[in-house]
């Protein structure tokens, strides 16, 4: 969750409470839907998309809309689809943390943040990313606003408040009480507070020209607000694309996209050594049980939050960030995402109330980054939800840190075969289903597999192959 400090014990509650759900995908809330299965179908246009996230403070010097402008080119020959821009709006100065204060304070939904530019500068931003080929998605939060958001004054009955008539601070996906001192939790009880909420996200679709929204702490607000606020939205915006910042699979009603958390957490693990690959079967089998086919999930090695309370992906990984990467990119109903700094093995933890900028100077891993997008845009089986193909483990010989498994649509086949281990794997493929002639996809020679051919696999490395 995104507003104020994070700590890893909510992150592992989140994780803790989706395992809890029953493999079958019984819901036992009464707003919710009966089974995990998707009833929206995700735009067109991001059935091979990649998501890239920008922390606007910490991407330039500046810190502004303007210097971030001068980088989408760039990220677009990355192989960037969508932009997610964390929030640009002004941020609450009433009991905020550090100096610059938190994102997702926000004091006026309808405003840029004057340190960050001007309504303008975000127009021409959106502007110019649209004829770069890339969509603009905004985190939105709607379960909470700062303490000096006028609606504080004007409207407290759009907040929750105690007995004595104090508003509340924010609560979690959960309900659960937060140490998010900088921001009010709203009142989803008051349908005026329901309608400005909306008429707010409306405005972005319509005066800012943006393509959708990231929904920050999106499991703290009631399902019937979402079904209400996408039919609303698409009005405006028939392309509207929305990302929850949950993982419960419920909340497929409304959104395309859901945080794979589980994954995330157990690469985490898996890197380290404290879990073998085996864990990943029940895991695919589990997302398979409680998601429906159209469900997009976004996999990712960081993020704005991992990085800043958690570590960046070579503390938490180290030498097998990358075959995580591999893994969690070309996985079933993924959606890989990058955050800021990755692609220059940013190696440090952005501080989150202060300004902190990216060095860009790292060691290059665009290449890298670039190769896996275009895999994913180019190779039908690695399309989004439905329209990719499904996962078929490989069996190997390679031990319990190689995974591997096919994906395939039509004639198209992709093998994935990745080595957690601190030395090279020379596995046999036993029962591959597609035999035939492969190319391997970094260094595009050419190999033939036999059912049960044999790959070698790198420390720490990762072999795909396509034909």
């Amino acid at each position: 969750m995104s507003t104020a400090l994070r700590s890893s014990l909510a992150i592992v509650a989140i994780a803790s409470s989706l395992a809890a759900l029953p493999f079958d995908g019984a819901c036992a809330q009464p707003d919710a839907m009966s089974s995990g299965a998707s009833t929206t179908v995700p735009p067109a246009w991001s059935r091979r998309a990649v998501i890239y996230e920008v922390n606007v403070r910490q991407f330039t010097p500046e810190g502004t809309i303007a210097a971030l402008q001068r980088h989408l080119p760039r990220l677009r020959r990355l192989g960037v689809d969508i932009l997610w821009l964390m929030p640009v709006q002004p941020i609450g100065r009433k009991n905020r943390k550090g100096s610059l204060g938190s994102y997702y304070s926000i004091a006026d939904y309808r405003a840029i943040n004057p340190a960050f530019g001007t309504a303008s500068e975000f127009r021409s931003l959106v502007k110019a990313a649209h004829r770069q080929g890339m969509k603009v998605i905004l985190d939105w939060v709607p379960n909470h606003s700062a303490f000096d958001h006028p609606w504080i004054t004007q409207h407290k009955d759009y907040y929750v408040t105690r007995a004595d008539g104090t508003v509340i601070n924010a609560r979690d996906n959960e309900g659960r009480d937060t140490d998010w001192t900088d921001v009010a939790e709203l009142n989803y009880d008051n349908p005026a507070m329901r309608r400005a909420m909306i008429a707010d996200m409306r405005w972005w679709l319509e005066t800012m020209g943006i393509d959708g929204f990231r929904c920050d702490v999106a499991g703290g607000v009631p399902m019937d607000f979402w079904r209400d606020a996408r039919r609303e939205l698409l009005r405006s915006r028939p392309g509207l694309f929305m990302l929850a910042e949950a993982e419960d699979p419920r909340m497929h009603e409304v959104f395309d996209m859901t945080y794979a958390w589980q994954l995330h957490h157990l690469l985490n693990d898996i890197t380290r050594g404290k879990k073998n690959t085996g864990a990943l079967n029940e895991y695919f089998a589990k997302d398979d049980s409680l998601y429906g086919a159209d469900a997009y999930r976004m996999t990712f090695t960081s993020n704005h939050d991992e990085n800043s309370w958690n570590g960046t992906e070579f503390e938490r990984m180290g030498a097998n960030h990358l075959p995580a990467f591999v893994l969690a990119a070309t996985s079933r109903r993924s959606m890989p995402l990058l955050y800021t700094g990755q692609e220059a093995s940013m190696n440090k933890r952005l501080r989150f109330f202060e300004k902190d900028t990216v060095d860009w100077k790292g060691p290059s891993l665009a290449e890298f980054y670039r190769a896996m997008f275009a895999l994913k845009h180019q190779q039908p089986a690695l399309s989004n939800g439905a329209w990719g193909g499904p996962q078929t483990v490989v069996r190997t010989d390679g031990g319990d840190r190689v995974y591997a498994f096919t994906r395939t649509k039509g004639t198209n086949t992709v093998l994935v075969a990745v080595n957690f281990g601190d030395a090279p794997a020379s596995a046999t493929l036993e029962a591959l289903s597609r035999p035939g002639r492969y190319t391997d996809w970094f260094t595009k020679s050419r190999m033939t597999l036999a059912a049960q051919g044999r790959i070698e696999i790198p420390a720490h490395g990762y072999r795909v192959l396509v034909r």
